[in-house]
């Protein structure tokens, strides 16, 4: 049993240094890149309250007004950050149309507001929005204000009607925070292709609902590795899925993470609890094969360790393995219960 432990020691320690190395060199490279939301709605549509609520404090230099734009360019919001707001393309000066296309060719994420209770999509939004579509397909479709608007699954089908079926519509209400968070989440999927998620997630004071995201993704990847019947296989893409988790919430949270501390809590999760309940089980159906740990297992193991070391970045607790290891064990048991019902509910899909 101990060799068997000190070989995969050793095997997780490995795997640990390149996951956290190779984690860190694409955060910084992340951390280089610029990002520029642009937005566009009319004042009504309000952009504003939305951008408040996705970043968790007050934007400035969002809500144009209609008339008086006259000249268009990114106001910066974080280092790194630039918005950049119309209140509709007919409403600038025409001196500047051409320099404010420009910027909207050059946004990695452009909004389209839509006011819910208002004249959903008028001829004036539609003209803007094709402008913008022949320069710019990274759109996302905002419906605001669904919590003064009835049909919203209506309106959504006829927006998407409209607009070809090739942009995500995302109805929400700046006033009450109705899904917010899925909001947020669909600009950090987009910027995620551009590799510049991480930095806006950075960037912004609203945290949590990104860290869950993280989380559960990550748990989601290392159920479905340690579903592999191949004993052993499991343990090392799992170690580089929870040091790349650990890495991510460090840099979140502007809490920095040494490659020791990421290696000593993803051993520690591993021996310290995998290790306990199913490590002697399979050295004797498989000896000389390392640990399997089951999809079941390896979600709720990932899920538990991302939620604790979330929760001592929240509550200021310093990152050991002491701090965490309690901490762990305390979302253990109902992690466990949370990807058993999901391993249930596909299962029952099927």
């Amino acid at each position: 049993m101990g060799d068997y432990r000190r070989s995969w020691e050793d095997e997780i320690s490995r795997a640990a240094d390149e996951a956290y190395e190779k984690e860190m060199d694409d955060i910084n490279r992340q951390l280089k890149q610029e990002i520029l939301i642009a937005q566009i709605g009319d004042v009504n549509t309000g952009k504003s309250s939305t951008m408040n609520r996705i970043v968790g404090e007050e934007v400035a230099g969002v809500g144009a007004e209609p008339g008086e734009t006259t000249e268009i360019k990114p106001h910066k919001y974080k280092e790194h950050i630039y918005f950049m707001d119309t209140p509709g393309l007919n409403d600038v000066n025409t001196a500047n149309s051409e320099i404010t296309l420009k910027y909207y060719k050059q946004a990695d994420i452009v909004l389209f507001f839509l006011n819910a209770a208002g004249t959903v999509f008028s001829e004036a939004e539609k003209k803007s929005f094709e402008k913008i579509q022949d320069v710019n397909s990274n759109i996302l479709i905002v419906l605001n204000k669904i919590d003064a608007a009835d049909e919203i699954d209506r309106l959504v089908a006829r927006i998407k009607k409209e607009t070809g079926g090739h942009y995500e519509v995302a109805p929400v209400s700046s006033r009450t925070g109705e899904n917010i968070d899925r909001l947020r989440s669909s600009i950090l999927e987009m910027l995620k292709k551009k590799s510049k998620d991480i930095l806006f997630a950075k960037s912004i004071k609203e945290k949590s609902a990104t860290a869950n995201g993280w989380i559960i993704g990550a748990s989601i990847s290392a159920g479905a590795v340690g579903a592999s019947p191949i004993p052993g296989s499991d343990i090392i893409p799992i170690t580089g899925i929870q040091v790349s988790l650990l890495t991510r919430l460090a840099v979140l949270y502007n809490r920095p993470i040494s490659k020791e501390t990421a290696k000593e809590l993803v051993i520690a999760t591993i021996f310290g609890n995998i290790g306990k309940s199913i490590f002697r089980q399979i050295v004797k159906v498989f000896p000389g094969a390392g640990s399997v740990a089951g999809a079941t297992v390896a979600g709720a193991t990932t899920l538990a360790l991302g939620y604790a070391v979330k929760y001592a970045y929240e509550h200021n607790i310093e990152i050991n393995t002491a701090n965490i290891t309690k901490l762990y064990k305390r979302y253990r048991e109902k992690a466990e219960t949370e990807t058993e019902s999901e391993s249930e509910s596909k299962s029952e899909s099927k």
